[in-house]
């Protein structure tokens, strides 16, 4: 994904939960995804699930999904991709790429406006899934995938489609890549190779001390931990023993996994906000961490030494290497492979509540997860003009070719040609983690805000005033910690905590 793949990776943990405008309550719970004013297809086209179904009535199609950076030939693909989907179901799409940064703000606006739409990109790290659902923006899809999509029921273990229910209802398809969770460090192989560093002493954030230490000391105009304003805590949970259940407000420790708590006030953030600041004092973090809102340009430049990532996926590496600046990169995992509801749901699509043909979307979502060609178009571009191929057949990017997508945010990324410097196995090996992985103990547990929408609001004003400084080390926990705690008390996190604490006890109850 994420990117999550990246994925992503995706990622990426650490936006902000963001409120959706008032939208009207959501009265399609079992109904799979009809309404009163959707006149259902009799089925689906040729590779689009239901072989006999009638699309002689050609649609438009809107879909909007997040970009690091919006493709410059986006509607030159469009307009190929939309030769194979006029042919398959006989529809056409209008592809609508927001950044990353603005998509919960621009899809706030598109779902509290009620324009019409049909797919919408979420996930539970930029425009909630669980939230928006809470606040009616999507369609209950059961019946929709069983008809339509079949392909890519199958194509995924129950285990994730468990993990997207809400009462008993699926309202999103994930895009099927790695759903597991592999914390650590990413380090530029030519400062492992010139330090000689050895990677097998590496178990703990606070290993790396030494190793950003020589760094800085070889080269003073290198960043040797780059991060944007969210810091790095997102990407440690695992790390410290603890598992994310409300984005940027409440864990589980691992340790005591019937209890919720305040993630502000666990000793774990404590010793990573003492870790930050000591980071960035001896100028370990790059200076302008605190306001920099993405770090997407800065990891560009090649100068981004070390990071540390939630998601190191097999084969990750290549990915990453583009990521930072063409510079390859070693992973170094900390964690052992798991998997949790908020891995699995990081990265999908639903179907608006506002659109006027939620089967045809359906069948698109099948046919983008099934059409290899499409897929691929979707995520390379054109042959010749955005990516070449090796004689092996993997996929050479050309620079600055003025198009390319995140593969794990528009489909199942097995399907996805494999990128140069990829080693082919890595789909098989992605295979293997998904299904071996550790459980979460509350696997399929999602916290519902409607009882303290209010309170969350309030709370994440306070998140987002106090949080990047001290994430990124700029403000020390001595002069802010207890100020910021007290702040999100006033604000009402102890009501959001009770409440997920409840929510969790009939949860575990009704299993």
């Amino acid at each position: 994904m994420r990117k999550a793949k990246s994925k992503v990776l995706v990622v990426m943990l650490g936006l902000m939960v963001l409120i959706l405008a008032a939208c009207g309550s959501n009265t399609n719970n079992g109904n799979g995804g009809k309404n009163s004013t959707n006149t259902p297809d009799s089925g689906a086209a040729n590779g689009a699930g239901d072989k006999g179904a009638d699309t002689s009535k050609e649609v438009a199609l809107t879909w909007y999904f997040p970009v690091s950076a919006v493709p410059a030939n986006m509607d030159k693909v469009a307009a190929e991709a939309n030769k194979i989907i006029k042919e398959k179901i006989n529809a056409t799409v209008k592809f609508i790429p927001v950044a990353f940064g603005d998509y919960t703000q621009k899809m706030n606006t598109v779902v509290a406006s009620g324009e019409k739409t049909d797919l919408i990109w979420t996930s539970n790290w930029n425009f909630d899934y669980v939230q928006n659902q809470g606040k009616g923006a999507f369609l209950a899809l059961n019946e929709l995938i069983d008809k339509y999509a079949p392909d890519v029921k199958a194509s995924m273990p129950d285990f994730v489609w468990k993990a997207t229910e809400i009462d008993g209802q699926i309202y999103g398809i994930p895009n099927y890549q790695t759903v597991t969770n592999k914390e650590g460090f990413l380090i530029q192989k030519r400062y492992v190779d010139k330090l000689g560093i050895d990677i097998s002493t590496l178990k703990k954030p606070s290993d790396l001390t030494p190793i950003l230490e020589k760094i800085h000391a070889d080269d003073k105009s290198l960043t040797p931990m780059g991060m944007d304003n969210r810091g790095k805590f997102g990407n440690m949970y695992r790390t410290y023993n603890l598992e994310n259940v409300i984005s940027n407000i409440a864990v589980i420790n691992l340790d005591a996994p019937d209890k919720i708590v305040n993630q502000y006030e666990t000793p774990q953030y404590e010793e990573y906000l003492a870790l930050m600041h000591d980071w960035f004092e001896k100028g370990y973090i790059n200076q302008d961490a605190a306001t920099l809102k993405n770090a997407n340009t800065l990891n560009l430049t090649g100068n981004v030494i070390t990071s540390y990532h939630n998601v190191l996926k097999p084969g990750g590496e290549a990915e990453s290497k583009v990521q930072m600046g063409g510079q390859d990169m070693v992973y170094v995992p900390v964690t052992d492979v798991y998997s949790g509801t908020n891995t699995i749901i990081t990265t999908m699509q639903a179907v608006s509540r506002t659109s006027e043909n939620p089967e045809r979307a359906m069948q698109l979502i099948n046919l983008v997860n099934t059409d290899k060609e499409l897929y691929n178009l979707l995520i390379y571009g054109i042959e010749g003009t955005h990516y070449t191929k090796t004689d092996d057949g993997k996929v050479k990017l050309i620079p600055d070719s003025g198009y390319a997508l995140s593969d794990w945010v528009l489909g199942n990324v097995f399907n996805g040609y494999v990128l140069d410097g990829k080693d082919p196995e890595v789909a098989k090996q992605t295979k293997e983690e998904n299904e071996s992985a550790k459980p979460s103990p509350i696997m399929g547990f999602k916290f519902k805000s409607d009882a303290v929408m209010s309170q969350i609001a309030n709370v994440t004003s306070v998140v987002d005033e106090y949080a990047p400084g001290l994430n990124t080390g700029v403000i020390s926990a001595a002069d802010k910690l207890a100020e910021f705690r007290s702040k999100l008390k006033q604000a009402g996190i102890d009501d959001i905590i009770a409440e997920a604490q409840k929510q969790l006890a009939e949860w575990k109850a009704s299993q």
